[in-house]
């Protein structure tokens, strides 16, 4: 039986590199299917996914014998298994629309995830998420309880043996020691105008302003709020005859689509991380 794997790494560019790498495999009876590779001038560092199949070592061998290759190339990498559902938790609060979005793609086969727990600071989403069979955690969050808070959420991460937590409007600021334990593996989606709109209601100040374009950007979550590494975003162009209403429900949709295309590609470990950017090999 063949079975299918992916393996990611970054490293100082230099000579040689894919060679190594395609060497192994051909060395271990590994069939390459897909190999997609950056050098990044700027910061002199390689990225590279190579999708492969092998029959006759799993998923432990693969990594002990291929921790040699990457020690000699001071690489940051990882194989894992093709097939393998990443184990995710959604947090939201009051808005439901990505929420909702996530649920049906994973239910449908579209996201290659295992939704572990849905994660809210209210209830209104509880019934929802009954009907997905997926746990629901109310976890209520004050400033004075904030920092239990997210200690409930860490833990369950932990117990759960979650890899990807994805706030799907989720209305909290998170705490710079929860995004340090945490990064690298919590994206956000929040609106993204030209120019920016910040504090309530943006859709209706973009209206009273007249903008042409409204959109959605995907992020990793950093302790600088909103500026982490872009890993999608999504524009619509809408005419000076679109309502408030209309404005909301247009950026409704471009969220829902930049936020499951950003969950999609981190969860194939098609996103790696390039300093304050990211290499996306969609």
């Amino acid at each position: 039986m063949t079975d299918q794997y992916v393996l990611t790494l970054s490293c100082p560019d230099k000579q040689g590199i894919v060679h190594a790498v395609s060497s192994y495999l051909f060395m271990t009876g590994c069939n390459i299917e897909d190999s997609q590779q950056f050098g990044d001038h700027d910061t002199g560092l390689f990225f590279m996914r190579v999708h492969f199949s092998a029959e006759a070592v799993n998923a432990e061998k693969l990594r002990a014998s291929f921790a040699a290759v990457g020690d000699s190339f001071q690489m940051d990498w990882q194989i894992h298994r093709a097939d393998e559902k990443m184990r995710i938790v959604l947090m939201v609060s009051k808005f439901g629309h990505c929420l909702n979005d996530l649920l049906f793609r994973a239910r449908s086969g579209a996201l290659p995830v295992e939704i572990a727990a849905v994660v809210s600071n209210h209830t209104d989403f509880a019934e929802l998420v009954a009907s997905y069979s997926i746990p629901f955690h109310h976890i209520p969050v004050t400033k004075e309880n904030k920092a239990e808070a997210e200690a409930e959420l860490l833990a369950l991460v932990r117990a759960e043996n979650v890899e990807l937590v994805v706030l799907a409007r989720y209305m909290q600021v998170l705490s710079d020691d929860l995004c340090k334990a945490l990064s690298g593996r919590i994206i956000n989606i929040h609106h993204s105008f030209l120019p920016s709109f910040k504090g309530a209601k943006p859709y209706h100040q973009a209206h009273a302003r007249g903008v042409k374009l409204i959109g959605a950007t995907a992020h990793y979550v950093t302790a600088d709020l909103d500026e982490g590494p872009i890993i999608e975003q999504e524009v619509e162009r809408v005419g000076h005859e679109v309502t408030p209403q209309q404005l909301v429900a247009v950026g409704r949709d471009v969220e829902c689509q930049a936020l499951a295309r950003a969950v999609k590609w981190h969860s194939e470990r098609r996103v790696l991380l390039n300093g304050r950017r990211t290499v996306v090999f969609a």
